[in-house]
């Protein structure tokens, strides 16, 4: 049932204008979407409505267009960039005598040729079923089981219909139960970072913004980047370094888009749960792109379903070194009144701004710890050896009184408990 096309398909792109719709679905995105799919656009046809037609979408005039533009180019497919009723989709197809694809198929298509790690399949392959369950045709009525028992008394047996029904319900509860497994590994990965009380930062925001670009210039790493819509599926966490805060576990997530299918929503939940427990989002925005904010306002949709809107937020202006006649540039900051770095703008791919961004992690993420210099006495061994086993010293020297003076960094929450456990000590602790 894991569909994986090979896309060499000619295709006719659908899109409809709605006079009274305030949030229209973009016509260049949905070119760009055709194509990352690998789908070859040969035509466009596009209509102005008050409201989708119940039984065509578009109405049987723009239908009978739509047949003509198929047959005159060969077409292969047809992608409306809306998302069609069951019906309304088998009754274009029949009309038009075409195979026909929705926008959530389209993206689906792009998730399951994307998609590289098991769970990753695993998810796309759960989404594509449920979205697949609502469109099953009864097309094989001749296969229906005889009447059976004794005399022949009863109706026809399980159509083929209901048997592919009941096969994709198994297949969908099979996936959902290994897919509750990998859940519950990567909760327990992420329960052992909480108790190491290691701050996360996740990377968010609309696809093809760079994301993956950054976090490899700022981890090292080597994920895969390419410049086109969801290049990149699978979640992946790295360490790095950041001055006065320590080791900081960064995380690179699936890009969002306009219309974000709900199956995918929910089949990505598990992996999208890392920014909604994360202590800060990087909101990864392209600096170029004129929507910019109507994709701000997208990414926050989706993460307000998610539950993570309530998570602080810095806003990266990526690509910002091919900003013409502006007053930005990579490295160009804004602060709050507090002082405080909301907005930075940088280029991934040159590096540019990126000691700025290392400062703004730094600004926001010293806030959650403790940083300072404890004076111990030489009888304090115990709490010494502690703190070594928090892995909380930078640095020890030998003071005058045969103890230490050590640097140490705490979250605060560690820092609370450890004054709490050994409160009455008096003990001598200087802040950084």
């Amino acid at each position: 049932m894991f569909e994986r096309l090979e896309r060499t398909d000619r295709a006719v792109l659908v899109h409809v204008n709605f006079r009274h719709c305030v949030e229209q679905a973009d016509l260049h995105e949905f070119g760009e979407l055709a194509r990352s799919a690998a789908f070859n656009p040969v035509a466009i046809l596009t209509t102005l409505r008050d409201k989708p037609d119940p039984k065509f979408y578009i109405g049987k005039g723009k239908c009978e267009e739509l047949a003509h533009l198929v047959t005159a180019n060969q077409v292969d497919v047809v992608i409306f960039n809306h998302e069609l009723a069951p019906s309304q989709e088998r009754n274009v197809e029949r009309f038009i005598k075409c195979r026909v694809l929705s926008r959530t198929g389209l993206i689906l298509t792009i998730f399951a040729q994307r998609a590289r790690t098991f769970e990753g399949k695993l998810q796309v392959e759960l989404a594509q079923l449920e979205h697949m369950s609502t469109r099953l045709v009864r097309i094989w009525t001749h296969l229906e089981r005889q009447k059976g028992g004794i005399g022949l008394r009863g109706g026809p047996g399980e159509t083929q219909l209901e048997v592919d029904r009941r096969l994709i319900r198994v297949r969908i509860q099979s996936i959902q139960k290994r897919l509750e497994k990998v859940k519950e590994n990567r909760q327990q990965s992420r329960q052992a970072r909480q108790r190491a009380e290691v701050l996360t930062v996740a990377l968010v925001g609309y696809t093809n913004a760079g994301k993956s670009t950054l976090f490899n210039a700022l981890t090292g790493a080597h994920v895969r980047v390419a410049n086109q819509l969801f290049a990149t599926l699978d979640p992946t966490l790295r360490s790095i370094e950041i001055p006065t805060v320590g080791k900081v576990v960064l995380a690179d997530t699936v890009g969002f888009i306009r219309q974000l299918p709900h199956t995918l929503v929910d089949a990505f939940r598990a992996t999208l749960e890392e920014t909604a427990q994360a202590t800060l989002l990087l909101h990864v925005i392209n600096a170029v792109d004129e929507q910019y904010e109507d994709h701000i306002h997208q990414v926050n949709q989706v993460l307000a379903e998610i539950g993570a809107d309530k998570v602080p937020q810095l806003w990266v202006f990526n690509k910002a070194d091919l900003l013409n006649n502006s007053d930005r540039y990579p490295g160009f900051i804004e602060q709050d009144k507090d002082g405080k770095i909301t907005k930075v703008w940088v280029s991934a791919l040159t590096k540019e701004g990126l000691d700025l961004l290392q400062e703004a992690l730094q600004g926001r993420l010293s806030i959650n710890t403790v940083t300072g210099v404890l004076h111990l006495t030489s009888v304090q061994g115990q709490l010494r050896a502690q703190l070594y086993a928090l892995q909380a010293v930078i640095k020890e020297d030998k003071n005058e009184t045969g103890g230490w003076d050590l640097i140490i960094r705490l979250t605060k929450s560690q820092w609370d408990r450890f004054c709490k456990q050994h409160h009455g000590l008096g003990l001598a602790f200087t802040m950084k």
